[in-house]
């Protein structure tokens, strides 16, 4: 999962980004609308934390502007995306400032100051409802991971995972049987500060199966990877595992 939080307020945001980084998330932070927006037209993020006060603009001008985006362009890869889950943290708690931060296309809207594990709930409720699930667990066959503890069951047995082999596995679960490429793989395990060898993804794959299994994640040679609709499933690829 890949957050941009966009916040002015350099305490509040390393802060946020701290929390989010713990929680498994690649973070990006920007200051600004300008920036906020530059970012989201050349990255696909998972979710979005966005202030309002912002020293270049209102963050709900960034949240309409985003909304008006075309998804049919958006389908084809071309980015921002207009459908992007949006969280807005800002100090206007008036009644009217949040009915217009919902009307304007927000998914949610958290008053600070706030405590970081609610944040993180209610991101993880966005993620649900915009994956189009209710339950709070993804069970895949024998298969059982909690995105809130980040604790994954196999067979009935805990399973300790890494937190990008973590990470790895619910992008890839949350995306089936969509193929993810080496490149958008690495796009939601790492900031764009961070820095990726050649191979981490394939290191990662490669943990991944040793713990759960050779034939849960496939690969589709020249493309990326994927993990089938359902168990058991080559969901209609040439695949070379």
């Amino acid at each position: 999962m890949r957050a941009l939080v966009v916040e002015d307020d350099a305490g509040i945001a390393g802060g946020l980004a701290d929390s989010l980084q713990q929680a498994g998330y690649a973070v990006d932070v920007c200051g600004g609308v300008k920036d906020a927006w530059a970012a989201l037209s050349v990255e696909s993020f998972d979710v979005l934390v966005l202030d309002l006060g912002l020293p270049d603009g209102d963050g709900l001008d960034l949240l309409a502007r985003l909304r008006r985006q075309d998804e049919g362009l958006a389908a084809r890869g071309q980015l921002p995306r207009p459908d992007l889950p949006v969280l807005i943290m800002t100090a206007r708690d008036g009644v009217s400032d949040r009915i217009s931060g919902l009307d304007s296309g927000a998914d949610d809207y958290l008053i600070k100051p706030f405590d970081a594990n609610e944040l993180l709930a209610r991101l993880r409720a966005m993620l649900r409802r915009a994956a189009g699930r209710s339950k709070p667990l993804l069970e895949y066959g024998a298969l059982v991971v909690d995105p809130a503890t980040r604790s994954v069951e196999h067979d009935g047995l805990p399973v300790s995972l890494g937190s990008r082999e973590f990470a790895l596995l619910l992008t890839l679960l949350q995306a089936r049987p969509q193929v993810l490429s080496k490149a958008r793989l690495e796009s939601a395990l790492y900031g764009f500060n961070e820095s990726v060898e050649s191979n981490t993804i394939e290191v990662h794959i490669h943990h991944l199966r040793r713990k759960l299994g050779e034939t849960l994640i496939r690969t589709v040679r020249g493309v990326g990877y994927f993990i089938p609709r359902e168990p058991g499933l080559a969901a209609g690829t040439s695949e070379t595992r």
